[in-house]
């Protein structure tokens, strides 16, 4: 990794962004779980350029009780075999299953950043860049003073979201050709 890169820290929303969104449901299994179109190739291609990639990721399915740990911990084991297998690679997943809103580690509060940055003190949030599909991903990312990326079509063009973000692309594949650090 060059060390003139300004960036160097990748933190990355899960659903919408790696794998497909179910909306008004929860990726409760494996056979639920299917990767963006180019998502494992982008993920291979980020790894070159990032010193560091995590998935920060709300996981509200737990605390309901429509899941458990142990099927996201075999969702996630499935998703980083696929990456792995892809040439890609993932440093760590941070999750929140916490059902209150006001929650430190439920983005958009930062808790799960700061879990990151105790495992990886290294870590400087104005060299990180946060991609993600959601409204509190990019307020997650604006208030550590990462650089904002939003992904994916949940918006229409009008949404002031556009003006919070500091990049749009249609989806991580093409974040990861065409951004430059």
């Amino acid at each position: 990794m060059s060390i003139y890169t300004h960036y160097k820290y990748l933190f990355l929303d899960r659903d919408g962004v790696i794998n497909q969104e179910r909306p008004d449901d929860y990726v409760k299994n494996i056979s639920e779980f299917v990767f963006e179109k180019g998502a494992l190739e982008a993920i291979a291609i980020l790894s070159a350029k990032f010193d560091y990639i995590f998935i920060i990721t709300n996981q509200r399915g737990i605390g309901r009780k429509i899941m458990s740990e142990l099927d996201l911990a075999k969702i996630h084991g499935y998703m980083l075999a696929e990456i792995g297998k892809a040439g890609g690679r993932i440093d760590n997943i941070y999750y929140c299953t916490d059902l209150n809103s006001e929650s430190i580690n439920r983005k958009p509060n930062v808790g799960m950043a700061f879990q990151a940055q105790h495992d990886y003190p290294a870590i400087d949030f104005t060299r990180s860049v946060m991609v993600g599909n959601s409204k509190s991903d990019i307020e997650f990312g604006n208030k550590l003073n990462m650089y904002t990326v939003l992904v994916g079509d949940k918006y229409k063009k009008e949404h002031k979201i556009y003006s919070t973000a500091n990049a749009y692309y249609e989806n991580l594949y093409k974040f990861a050709v065409d951004f430059k650090l």
